[in-house]
C-alpha cells in the first residue's frame, strides 16, 4: 500500500487522514499503522546510498567533503518537511521511542568520515570522529531549522553557512594538527638540545702520562 505522505504538502498526518486519501477503510489503515507515529515513520523517505561520493572521487579531503555536505544538505532541503517530523519525534522525552529513528541512525556521519579517509595517516580514529561529529553538528536537518526560523535565512544561504561552517571546521582540525606536529617536533629538539648540553658540561678524565 503506498500514498503521497500528506506531510510532504506541510501537513502533519492522522491514520484516518491517511486512509481516506488511500480510499481504504481505517481498519487496514490502522492494521498497517496502529498509530500515528507508525504512520510517520513509514512516510520518511528511504536512503538507500552508501556513499555521498561519486565513483571517482577528488584525493583532496576538502573537496571530497563539500561533496558530501551538498549532497547530504540537498537531501535534507528536499525532504525537509519528513525531516522536520522526524526531528520533532527525535525529541520524544521517552528514549525508549527515539532509538529506532532514522535521524538516530548516524549514516550521516558515516559519510562525512569517508570523506576524511584520506586523513587517516594524520589523524587517529577517534580524532577522525571527533571531526566528523562537529561536522555533522553544524550541517543537517537541526542546522537548517535554526538558520531558516530563527535566523531568517534563504534556504540557499542556509545552505552555503552549513558548507562554510563545515569546511572551517576541517581546516581548524588540520590547524591543530599543524600546531601539534610542530611542538612535538620542539619538544623533541629541545630534549636534544638539553641532552647535548649535560654531554658537554660533564668533567673530562684527563689522561695521565706515566715516564718509564
Amino acid at each position: 500500500m503506498t500514498f503521497a505522505p500528506p506531510q510532504a504538502q506541510g501537513v502533519t498526518p492522522t491514520v484516518d487522514a491517511a486512509a481516506a486519501k488511500a480510499s481504504i477503510s481505517r481498519t487496514t489503515a490502522y492494521r498497517y499503522f496502529p498509530s500515528q507515529r507508525a504512520l510517520l515513520l513509514a512516510a520518511h523517505p528511504e536512503i538507500e546510498a552508501q556513499s555521498m561520493l561519486p565513483e571517482i572521487p577528488p584525493a583532496d579531503p576538502e573537496a571530497r567533503l563539500d561533496l558530501v555536505i551538498q549532497n547530504f544538505l540537498r537531501l535534507i532541503v528536499d525532504t525537509e518537511t519528513q525531516q522536520r517530523t522526524m526531528l520533532r519525534l527525535s525529541l520524544d522525552p521517552d528514549p525508549r521511542l527515539r532509538g529506532d529513528l532514522p535521524l538516530r541512525q548516524g549514516r550521516a556521519i558515516g559519510w562525512i568520515t569517508e570523506a576524511l579517509a584520506p586523513l587517516s595517516t594524520r589523524m587517529s580514529d577517534t580524532q577522525l570522529r571527533r571531526l566528523a561529529i562537529a561536522i555533522r553538528s553544524a550541517a543537517g536537518i537541526e542546522a537548517l531549522v535554526w538558520l531558516t526560523d530563527i535566523a531568517g535565512l534563504t534556504r540557499e544561504e542556509a545552505v552555503d553557512v552549513m558548507r562554510w561552517s563545515a569546511r572551517a571546521c576541517l581546516r581548524a582540525a588540520l590547524a591543530d594538527q599543524d600546531v601539534d606536529e610542530h611542538s612535538r617536533r620542539r619538544r623533541f629538539t629541545d630534549a636534544l638540545n638539553r641532552d647535548g648540553s649535560s654531554d658537554s658540561l660533564k668533567p673530562r678524565r684527563r689522561s695521565i702520562h706515566r715516564t718509564p
